[in-house]
């Protein structure tokens, strides 16, 4: 029940905000996140003042397994439902701009964010592997965030959108690859040899060419054959049965599963499985993500908040973000200005690129789980760490739309 009642508040308040949002002229995104944001404040400030959940807290659950569940739902079917309204042409042609423009928006923001955090933290045995790992956290970028966003704006589908959201795709590629090796280093303490990085790099190339080839020629014959029933659920059960299938060999093969589902929508396309089935999934996909499932994943990265680095590292914590915002504005719009958009697109895609939303979260809470930060705690840098991470996601989320 409390959990429950948890559910409805946050519901409730990111969809008031969210409208809110829109009618200042802002994407609904931000107002959400906003929402979320100031419920765990007020949560933090009631545990600090009172010692513990007071009032409305004491039987609303707002941190529940509830809320994190359909939280998680939202990233997928923004995913799914991004991957609908794009297609695998569209992304193809801009591919080698997309890859620039994520080679930079990855490269610059590694270097200058290891650079940032090996200035700060203490001399450790760990302190290369924890100023590394906040490097490889500005590297990536969150596409849930940058989706919705997309397409609250009506960019999605221009060629501006496709770029940033195929290069937030590659940027993650190359993020998870870091982490992956990160991890390596935390529970063995040696760097992967060469063999290793290559079957890294051969097993995320095998998943673009599985899923392409399927998408290809295996979804259109299913598609087809269902298209003769004329039944929406059978068609939907399929989507879902192909996002959930995609989503578990990224994760088989060492990616998140997000890239999985994107894929999933994005050969989904009219050509493939007529234009009645796909009208049908792109109505039912995104009312499902943009009435319910969207507001409560914005609102679940603002209840993320920790002060702790507001206290303790406020000078750390306000060059994270600056960092994190000038990496990626530099990284990422300077190759897209190179590659032909005029100076305000660049910049446009170099501030998208910067927001890092629920996937800096999920690296986060990687690194914590691995005990990169256990070491060296009594330091108020390290401690605080954590915290500042996920401030500098909820304030590049905040700023990127």
């Amino acid at each position: 029940m409390e959990a429950l009642a948890g559910l409805f508040v946050v519901f409730v308040l990111a969809r008031l905000f969210g409208e809110g949002a829109e009618r200042v002229g802002q994407p609904a995104a931000v107002g959400e996140l906003l929402a979320g944001l100031l419920i765990g404040l007020a949560l933090a400030a009631a545990v600090s003042l009172n010692g513990g959940p007071t009032g409305l807290a004491t039987y609303v659950h707002l941190d529940s397994e509830l809320i994190h569940l359909v939280a998680e739902a939202g990233i997928f079917f923004l995913l799914l439902s991004a991957g609908i309204d794009m297609k695998p042409t569209q992304i193809a042609a801009h591919s080698t701009t997309s890859f620039l423009v994520a080679a930079g928006g990855a490269v610059v923001p590694l270097a200058t964010g290891t650079w940032l955090a090996w200035t700060f933290l203490p001399d450790t045995d760990m302190r290369a592997v924890q100023a590394l790992f906040v490097g490889v956290a500005l590297a990536i970028t969150a596409i849930p965030t940058t989706v919705r966003v997309l397409a609250e704006m009506g960019l999605l589908s221009t060629r501006l959108g496709q770029t940033m959201v195929a290069a937030a795709i590659f940027d993650d590629v190359i993020g998870l690859v870091l982490l992956a090796v990160i991890t390596a280093l935390i529970a063995t303490g040696e760097v992967p040899g060469v063999a290793e990085f290559a079957m890294m790099l051969l097993k995320a190339a095998a998943f673009f060419v599985v899923t392409g080839l399927l998408g290809a020629h295996v979804y259109p014959r299913i598609s087809r054959r269902l298209h003769v029933l004329q039944i929406a659920s059978a068609e939907f059960a399929i989507l879902m049965g192909v996002a959930l299938g995609y989503g578990v060999l990224a994760e088989v093969l060492g990616m998140h599963w997000i890239i999985g589902v994107f894929m999933a929508g994005l050969f989904f396309e009219p050509d493939r499985v007529g234009p009645r089935a796909y009208a049908e999934m792109k109505i039912l996909t995104g009312g499902i993500t943009a009435g319910f499932l969207g507001p409560v994943f914005f609102a679940s990265i603002g209840l993320a908040v920790d002060l702790t680095a507001v206290v303790q590292t406020p000078v750390f914590l306000a060059a994270l973000i600056g960092v994190a915002i000038v990496g990626k504005l530099v990284g990422a719009g300077v190759p897209a200005r190179l590659s032909g958009f005029g100076s305000r697109e660049a910049a446009a895609i170099g501030m998208g690129m910067s927001s890092r939303g629920a996937v800096e979260l999920v690296v986060i809470s990687i690194a914590v789980q691995h005990g990169l930060f256990a070491m060296g705690a009594t330091d108020r840098v390290i401690a605080a760490m954590p915290s500042a991470l996920v401030l500098m996601a909820i304030a590049t989320t905040l700023i990127a739309p």
